[in-house]
């Protein structure tokens, strides 16, 4: 999110995270510090592609985050690295038919959540799916949240998902507006119908 009106809306809905996207070619980057307070218990992300380690941390100095977002071919390393500097660590990973869910093993004393996303031509924020019975090739004890083209249909199906590591979910493109503002009406009513 980068529209400050829309943040504070959001804000009141209380979401658990509100993410904030760092990458130049993303419709949704964010170029400038925002004046708006978000309360401590929800958590700020910064989302974040194939950057350098300053880069990251300067970006996370600057907005306060409470979380880094790694969504593009990051290792195991490098989140490890930003750990050992105390930074709690989303990383994601794109999900398709022959995934390997073995190869998240290295990550995951480095990671406090994994994010699973759908396969597509963006780093984040295609607007596509994938196929959520390959959830249950992840046995893993790192929590994760499910993330690809969620949209407002979808609680019922989510809340269906029996996966003891499925923490939340993330939605983005199929409740904007346009890049970067959300409905926030929309995402109250799928948070309330998430939780009911």
């Amino acid at each position: 999110m980068r529209n400050s009106a829309n943040i504070a809306d959001l804000v009141k809905v209380q979401p658990g995270f509100i993410g904030f996207i760092f990458h130049e070619s993303s419709p949704r980057n964010v170029d400038e510090i925002l004046g708006i307070e978000i309360p401590n218990k929800i958590n700020k992300v910064g989302v974040f592609v194939n950057k350098q380690q300053d880069f990251i941390i300067q970006k996370t100095n600057d907005y306060n985050l409470d979380y880094i977002q790694l969504h593009g071919n990051e290792t195991s390393q490098f989140c490890k690295e930003l750990k050992q500097k105390n930074y709690k660590i989303i990383k994601a990973f794109n999900i398709y038919q022959e995934f390997d869910f073995d190869k998240l093993k290295g990550y995951e004393p480095s990671c406090d959540y994994f994010l699973f996303d759908a396969f597509g031509e963006n780093a984040g924020g295609n607007g596509i799916i994938f196929n959520w019975d390959l959830l249950q090739n992840y046995v893993g004890q790192t929590p994760f949240l499910l993330s690809g083209g969620i949209d407002s249909s979808m609680a019922a199906t989510i809340k269906n998902i029996n996966h003891q590591n499925l923490v939340g979910v993330d939605i983005n493109s199929k409740f904007e507006i346009e890049p970067g503002l959300k409905n926030i009406e929309k995402i109250k009513t799928f948070k309330n119908e998430l939780q009911s």
